[in-house]
């Protein structure tokens, strides 16, 4: 991909499931090296927006290309932190062979990984500061570690664009703020769009926001209207503080 030009392009996206709206008429670019949260209510469709970039939910109509290509071609250049992990705690699975893990797409399923997949899952392992864990028990790692560990297997993969869905549910604000810090470093080579449920943490730490509850509201920077916050999540709004970790809301 030219890294002129754009990672993601959604040009009038709908999804319908049976007879219910779930994104309505979505345009979205993101750029490389953009940094972009994703805020709304629950159900506002958030995961289901990741998943149409991913190829893994296909639009009622509307466009969508993903790093100049289709979703489902561009698949391989993408890395994906799902808000779940289907990874079973109690199985004897070191952190080295979780991370490689992320070279399945590059290697297939029944091949032998390759000198080139070890040294990716290395390199991804050392770049979220984990390589000291490589043999450790999976189950064994705290929650902030083992997000650090899910971030180095999608890292394997060498994406261009890194997609997170909720990746800091569970962790304590101390491990919250180093794993943004640890984002803010990883968009100096990819591009990263990450939906989160946290206003307050998402206003300090991306460089911009959108804001999606069925219709997403953005404006191509960190700035989001109180009208448009207030038609997302149907009660006032009063201010996001950026830069503060905190946010102020009318009285409903």
């Amino acid at each position: 991909m030219n890294m002129n030009s754009k990672v993601i392009e959604l040009k009038d996206v709908w999804v319908h499931y049976n007879e219910m709206i779930i994104l309505e008429g979505i345009d979205l670019v993101v750029e490389p090296h953009d940094f972009l949260g994703i805020i709304g209510p629950n159900g506002g469709g958030k995961s289901t927006l990741l998943k149409v970039m991913l190829g893994l939910v296909k639009p009622s109509r509307g466009t969508v290309r993903v790093l100049g290509d289709t979703p489902k071609r561009a698949r391989r250049d993408i890395g994906y932190l799902p808000q779940y992990s289907l990874i079973d705690m109690e199985f004897p699975m070191s952190v080295w062979d979780v991370v490689l893990t992320g070279r399945l797409g590059h290697t297939g399923l029944l091949k032998r990984y390759s000198e080139n997949d070890k040294k990716a899952a290395y390199n991804a392992l050392e770049e979220v500061d984990m390589l000291d864990y490589r043999d450790r028990q999976i189950g064994k790692l705290s929650g902030g570690q083992r997000q650090r560990v899910f971030i180095a297997r999608a890292l394997a993969g060498e994406p261009k664009l890194l997609l997170l869905d909720e990746p800091t549910t569970g962790i304590d604000s101390i491990i919250q703020e180093e794993f943004y810090e640890l984002l803010n470093k990883l968009k100096e080579k990819m591009a990263i769009v990450m939906v989160s449920h946290d206003i307050s943490a998402v206003s300090v730490y991306v460089d911009k926001i959108a804001c999606l509850n069925h219709r997403l509201f953005y404006h191509n920077s960190k700035e989001l209207a109180s009208d448009d916050l207030e038609a997302a999540y149907q009660c006032p709004v009063e201010l996001i503080a950026h830069g503060v970790p905190h946010r102020v809301l009318k009285v409903h």
